[in-house]
């Protein structure tokens, strides 16, 4: 069972083609609205207190109290359309062939920001926001069902900063990541493939003579159905993130910012349902202690890709600024996933990632309309750490994508505002051709054998509205 995939989700990063998030990755695509109407390319520019996510250095260009409280709310539009998924025996896996809609129809994400001038130099800073993030949910008898069915990952970081100012020209700034991430994964179990395997290797009538034996029917052996897997973990983990800004002069400024990696050991449960596979409690009992399949603890150990971020802002008159930025992201952390089933004889489940490392580059723009509103706008260009579509698997089906955000800043007195964002991304179509390389009658080791071959294909559409007051 890909139960592995609890990591995945955690790790890395808000989202991608499946429609979990504007970012490659599992990463969710937006924690400041502000920076949503830029495509996420002000980093440098430090325009209110959600600074803090893009670079804790820019607390220390921020007077008095700041607070931003605001939501991202994502809609995306996702197909799916099998090209011939199969089983490990080689057969087809049946069930529907194509999938519209899995993701959900719309989610939110909030986000909350507050900045504190100590001093002249020295001012504090706190942001709770959504760093990952997926929620996918596939027909249980569509054709890829034996790698999953339904993945969920929900996560939130509160992260208090500090920003030192040791001069006009040099900011500092230092962070703590404490990261809560909690997941589900839900997938088919191969039944039907596993009885036909045991009867073409001879074990078959041996396990029709257990099942009758025990006051079974084994010939509901022939029509059952598949069983299902779900497996759930939770866990905190700690890490922290830096930021330096040099203002070169009044007009003109450049960023660097890290966030660091952060390890995860997530401990949860799996659970084996085989009650629906046929009518015959006895049947499934027997099928499901075949299947060295019982429920039990489950852990999985991660570590999320650390981004690395340079920024550049230029105001070039009253009116007109312009802004860029270029984020690597080290995804090569995600190699292999073992997912362990404590406390028993199965094997790890193996989920083969092996994500490159990308790049994500954005540019972006704000015109002073009048003095009471601010206009902003940005592209960007986001690669998907998916390798190939050998490794592209239905958990994370992402792919490059190229972002067009629009936004808004409008004061509705000197010390309010509301920020506004909209933003389009749009998904190249995403083929995959993933097979599991253990099978249900194999030994030492958990999986289905499936290959599940097909596309996708994902648009999606994020709307953000914040709050801004300053004290």
């Amino acid at each position: 069972m890909k139960q592995k995939h609890l990591h995945c989700m955690i790790a890395l990063a808000l989202a991608g083609a499946c429609a979990t998030a504007g970012a490659s990755g599992y990463r969710f695509g937006s924690q400041s609205i502000s920076a949503q109407g830029t495509a996420e390319a002000n980093g440098a520019e430090a325009a209110d207190a959600s600074t803090v996510f893009a670079n804790p250095a820019g607390l220390s260009r921020l007077e008095g109290r700041q607070f931003s409280g605001g939501v991202t709310a994502l809609v995306p539009h996702s197909t799916y359309q099998d090209a011939g998924s199969t089983r490990f025996t080689g057969g087809p896996t049946g069930g529907k062939a194509s999938q519209d809609d899995y993701a959900p129809s719309a989610v939110a994400a909030p986000s909350l920001y507050y900045s504190h001038q100590i001093d002249n130099r020295w001012t504090a800073g706190f942001g709770a926001f959504v760093p990952f993030g997926t929620d996918l949910s596939y027909d249980r008898d569509w054709a890829g069902r034996y790698s999953l069915t339904e993945i969920k990952l929900e996560s939130l970081t509160l992260n208090p900063s500090i920003a030192f100012k040791l001069n006009e020209q040099h900011a500092f700034g230092f962070g703590i990541d404490v990261d809560y991430m909690k997941a589900s994964l839900a997938q088919a179990v191969d039944v039907p493939g596993t009885i036909v395997a045991a009867q073409h290797g001879g074990t078959g009538a041996v396990l029709a003579r257990q099942i009758a034996a025990l006051g079974g029917n084994p010939a509901l052996l022939a029509g059952a159905g598949d069983a299902y897997a779900r497996v759930k973990g939770k866990d905190w983990g700690v890490g922290f993130n830096l930021g330096y800004i040099f203002t070169l002069d009044q007009a003109t400024r450049f960023g660097i910012a890290y966030r660091s990696s952060i390890k995860h050991e997530l401990t949860g449960s799996a659970a084996w349902d085989f009650s629906a596979v046929t009518l015959d409690p006895v049947v499934n009992g027997v099928l499901q202690g075949a299947s060295r399949r019982q429920n039990s603890d489950a852990r999985v150990e991660l570590r999320t890709p650390e981004t690395l971020s340079l920024s550049a802002f230029h105001q070039f008159d009253p009116r007109w600024a312009g802004m860029a930025d270029v984020t690597w992201s080290r995804n090569s952390r995600m190699r292999n996933i073992d997912i362990e089933f404590v406390g028993t004889e199965e094997g790890d489940e193996v989920i083969r990632q092996q994500w490159k490392n990308t790049v994500r580059v954005s540019l972006g723009a704000s015109y002073k309309l009048n003095d009471d509103v601010t206009l902003r706008g940005g592209l960007a260009h986001d690669n998907a750490p998916v390798a190939s579509r050998e490794l592209r698997h239905a958990a994370l089906p992402d792919a490059d994508r190229n972002q067009l955000s629009f936004g808004a800043n409008w004061k509705l007195g000197p010390s309010s505002s509301i920020d506004l964002a909209y933003s389009y991304l749009d998904f190249k179509d995403a083929a995959g051709n993933y097979t599991n390389n253990c099978n249900p009658v194999a030994v030492g080791c958990t999986g289905n054998g499936e290959t599940t071959r097909g596309t996708w294909k994902t648009h999606m559409q994020l709307l953000g509205v914040a709050y801004n007051q300053r004290f």
